[in-house]
């Protein structure tokens, strides 16, 4: 079967979707949605910009990235001062970005992104050696929240296990990763970093809402 791509120019967060399911969330239901399936990645990408030059803003979708709003009072446990860290990646490898925002009030701390050929994964991972990073240089002692179990086991093993093939497109991005890894692998942090319980309380705060 043919492998489709979705764009969405009008629905609840703007893009190009590699599956129908996702585009289907942003649609469905929506006044006035304006959405249609392409064959190729590039037709996509012309259709959503008009043209075919700067594939890699396409990809991103123009999510709205103010906090998911969650009712802390009823989950005490979370702390509000913690920052939590999320990726999101077009296609696998594809464009990938990655960003870290406080609990509490959802205020961006950093950004990273968006970037060829990586992976959720490598994401996921990089946006904890950051929020870590930022944490020492800061000196703060604050919780990290990720929901990703991969990226929290790498980061115990101090060493990125992916598999993803080196291009001429995802070089500098991998010279990021070994730094990451450098980085863990060299320092000791003082912030404990904690698996964000999505099913209990819902999307993680630095969601890009593109589920």
């Amino acid at each position: 079967m043919a492998r489709k791509f979705y764009v969405v120019w009008e629905g609840r967060a703007p893009g190009i979707y590699d599956s129908w399911e996702d585009a289907q969330e942003q649609v469905e239901g929506f006044p006035g949605a304006r959405y249609k399936s392409f064959t190729s990645q590039t037709a996509a990408t012309e259709a959503f910009r008009g043209d075919g030059r700067d594939e890699l803003y396409a990809l991103r979708a123009l999510a709205d990235h103010k906090a998911k709003i969650i009712n802390y009072e009823a989950f005490p446990e979370i702390k509000l001062d913690a920052i939590a860290v999320d990726a999101a990646c077009a296609g696998n490898p594809g464009a990938m970005e990655y960003r870290g925002v406080v609990v509490g009030t959802g205020q961006e701390l950093f950004h990273f992104g968006p970037v060829a050929q990586g992976t959720n994964n490598i994401g996921e991972f990089l946006a904890l050696v950051h929020a870590l990073a930022l944490c020492e240089q800061k000196g703060w002692v604050r919780t990290i929240y990720s929901d990703s179990r991969i990226a929290q086991s790498w980061l115990r093993n101090r060493r990125a296990r992916t598999s993803l093939a080196p291009t001429p497109e995802n070089a500098k991005l991998l010279e990021t990763l070994a730094r990451a890894e450098r980085w863990v692998q060299t320092h000791t942090s003082r912030c404990p970093v904690v698996k964000w319980d999505t099913e209990t309380w819902g999307e993680i705060p630095a969601d890009f809402g593109r589920k």
